[in-house]
């Protein structure tokens, strides 16, 4: 999710004890939870280094809002109001694609006739020149986004070359995203083995897979 709705009235309500640190702290643990679309790690750590918390104070405030605002469970911190938006989130999103679907899978003949319309519309309404960077503005705009959640920030430009040239679909990105940067290989060495922004662009890492838990 790269939006959700923040009501105001009901927000400081809940939160008018929070410092201004821990106002911070808890929509950037906010964000983080509903761009993962799942719970926060249940190691407190993992927590600090996903929202680049460093000093006492702000590892001090982490753990203040996660006792206020979220419940501790065995797959991680879960909060209620968070999967509510979630759910009715994921709920729209699966009515739209079986609306696309169903809207796809039209006879051939009117589908055909459909694009026609739309090809007669955008040569008509403006030049190539104009679509082209329209379309790589939007593409910068994506990386910017996977900029901003990679942990690891070097080599920018060569990222994104790589991305333009990829052209990665961003959800999946920042979903795979959610769960390496929680990974012990990423926390190994103060982050020595996270791949280089480009390095991961390139060899399609957002189709790793994450780790099976064994139970033993």
């Amino acid at each position: 999710m790269h939006y959700y709705q923040h009501n105001i009235a009901d927000y400081r309500k809940d939160t008018i004890h929070l410092s201004l640190l821990e106002h911070g702290v808890y929509r950037q643990l906010l964000d983080q939870y509903y761009l993962s679309q799942q719970p926060l790690p249940i190691e407190n750590q993992k927590i600090y280094r996903l929202i680049n918390a460093r000093s006492d104070d702000e590892k001090q405030a982490i753990e203040n809002v996660l006792n206020d605002f979220f419940d501790k469970t065995e797959v991680g911190y879960v909060h209620k109001r968070c999967d509510i938006e979630i759910e009715t989130y994921q709920a729209k999103s699966d009515r739209a694609t079986q609306s696309a679907k169903a809207r796809w899978d039209k006879p051939v003949k009117n589908m055909r006739t459909h694009s026609e319309r739309i090809a007669n519309a955008v040569l008509t309404h403006k030049p190539i020149n104009s679509l082209t960077n329209n379309i790589l503005t939007i593409g910068d705009s994506d990386f910017d986004i996977f900029w901003k959640e990679y942990p690891k920030k070097v080599g920018k430009d060569t990222a994104r070359k790589a991305w333009n040239k990829t052209k990665p679909n961003l959800d999946v990105v920042l979903k795979a995203l959610s769960w390496q940067k929680q990974s012990e290989q990423w926390f190994k060495s103060n982050g020595q083995f996270i791949p280089n922004p480009s390095t991961w662009i390139n060899q399609g890492r957002w189709e790793d897979e994450p780790p099976e838990r064994v139970a033993f």
